[in-house]
């Protein structure tokens, strides 16, 4: 074979690998547009490759499904959200969908949260259905496989890294798992006023809602065991406003005469559920209250309380608040 001849096979046998390696390694790029790419349980490549291709990820399709191929990226798809945006390769694509680096979506259940207050979370966190979340408080078949008496109040609340398109069963599931695991070695033997481990949780959500302050919650948990123990009504307006389904303005007389299985000025004991998502401090408080005789508490307007032991003295200390507040307001 002659030079002339053999120059030319040489060439081609050197730019057709570079052409493929540059298709392979060359970045398309996006700008600021973002491309989603949802992979579900069970997709095949050939799918989420027409999805790249067809947003223009990527434009090489020899270059996606080949190395797809030899890497064995085809059989070990994870599910989840890929986002895309500015610069992308196919190697770079491929290397994103091999290392399951999908999206992970950061969000925080605060303590005193109700579930509807947890659902408007999740729904804007995780675009799930808010009313599905709140029916699944009512599901029977789906509360007796976690083994709960309802989801109130076993919703842990704390900061969550979850992976975009999570369903919302297995969201409340991880966050009653949660629940169980923070609380695992918190209960004594005996708990005070012989109160089961669902009431307690009862009482962790009333205390969680009354205080503003972790170093307050034992105190004001003391109030609501003596009046227990006394067989007193818990006199509770978190309750009350629970019972109302959630209020946006001042608690009135009125709605203390409204009565629902939630107001604790009209039937004595405990509410028939949690009415939030109680904290640990709240939950420990509930089970370890400050040894006081304790019966009344009224907020000060620093967003601390004054107890009092007799009616007499919790009249005189809302009085003594009441006019404070309307000198310091002048």
């Amino acid at each position: 074979m002659s030079k002339k001849t053999l120059l030319p096979i040489i060439i081609i046998l050197l730019l057709v690998p570079g052409y493929f390696l540059a298709s392979y390694l060359w970045p398309v790029n996006l700008g600021k547009q973002r491309v989603t790419i949802m992979v579900k349980p069970g997709d095949g490549f050939q799918k989420i490759g027409d999805q790249l291709l067809e947003h223009e990820v990527v434009k090489s399709r020899a270059m996606l499904f080949v190395p797809a191929r030899w890497r064995g990226i085809d059989k070990k798809l994870v599910p989840g959200r890929y986002d895309f945006t500015g610069r992308n390769s196919c190697r770079s694509v491929l290397d994103k969908l091999e290392n399951g680096d999908f999206v992970v979506v950061r969000l925080t259940v605060f303590e005193g949260a109700p579930i509807w207050k947890v659902a408007s979370i999740l729904s804007e966190r995780l675009e799930l259905d808010s009313a599905e979340i709140v029916a699944l408080n009512s599901d029977t078949a789906f509360l007796n496989s976690l083994g709960l008496p309802c989801l109130e109040g076993y919703l842990f609340p704390e900061t969550y890294f979850i992976p975009w398109g999570t369903d919302a069963r297995k969201m409340i599931s991880d966050m009653v798992a949660m629940h169980r695991k923070q609380t695992a070695g918190i209960w004594p033997e005996e708990i005070i006023n012989n109160l089961s481990r669902d009431e307690i949780i009862v009482m962790a959500s009333i205390v969680e809602a009354e205080a503003l302050i972790d170093d307050e919650k034992p105190r004001i948990a003391s109030v609501y065991q003596n009046r227990i123990r006394r067989k007193m009504k818990l006199d509770a307006d978190p309750t009350v406003i629970y019972g109302l389904g959630g209020l946006e303005r001042p608690l009135y007389r009125r709605d203390l005469r409204q009565d629902t299985p939630y107001n604790t000025y009209r039937r004595r004991g405990l509410p028939p559920t949690p009415i939030n998502s109680p904290g640990l401090s709240a939950i420990k408080a509930a089970l370890y209250p400050d040894s006081t005789d304790y019966l009344y508490f009224v907020a000060d307007g620093t967003g601390r309380h004054r107890f009092s032991r007799t009616n007499a003295e919790h009249n005189r200390a809302r009085y003594e608040i009441r006019n404070n507040v309307g000198e310091s307001s002048l």
